[in-house]
């Protein structure tokens, strides 16, 4: 995930109009994890926005994904690719949101708790928005103007007003 990223952000900033210093990265379910793991393995992104993600895959022990094996079979999958598990090198701030009633057995609002309160107690920079009545999918137009107002608020202070990474180095 990190090569493909890293071209990605490479073939962006060729263009001319990306600003390496100030990219951010967003994902939805399965796209939340890919966002929660690359802020934790790699330094390409100012914030990240995981919105109704699954971040510790042993809270689906019976498999994942095309994973059909379960988490006694495959322990180290498991933990390699939950970024719950790396969040004492996450640094990047993460903005979290989950819809409050998520039924879906992988991506219950547990995850989001869980994810946001191993950050905190790291040290890491998180917020978490729980947006009410909300399933997987966000449906209420309160819900996604609460959403687009929380991603564009975490994004301008941590990606928009961000300093140069080469100038915070020099001080």
């Amino acid at each position: 995930v990190v090569v493909d990223a890293r071209a990605a952000v490479d073939a962006a900033v060729a263009t001319g109009v990306v600003d390496r210093d100030r990219i951010g990265v967003t994902g939805h379910s399965h796209g939340a994890l890919m966002t929660a793991n690359l802020i934790a393995h790699c330094d390409l992104f100012r914030a990240g926005v995981a919105t109704s993600g699954s971040y510790n895959k042993t809270l689906t022990p019976f498999g994942f994904q095309s994973e059909r094996r379960s988490v006694w079979k495959a322990r180290d999958v498991y933990l390699d690719v939950s970024p719950f598990f790396h969040v004492d090198e996450l640094k990047t701030p993460l903005l979290i949101v989950h819809g409050a009633e998520d039924a879906n057995p992988g991506t219950t609002p547990v995850q989001a708790q869980l994810l946001y309160e191993a950050i905190r107690g790291n040290g890491g920079t998180a917020r978490l928005v729980l947006l009410p009545n909300e399933p997987h999918w966000y449906s209420a137009m309160e819900s996604n103007e609460q959403q687009a107002y929380e991603m564009l608020r975490w994004f301008d202070k941590y990606v928009k007003d961000a300093k140069p990474r080469a100038a915070a180095a020099a001080r």
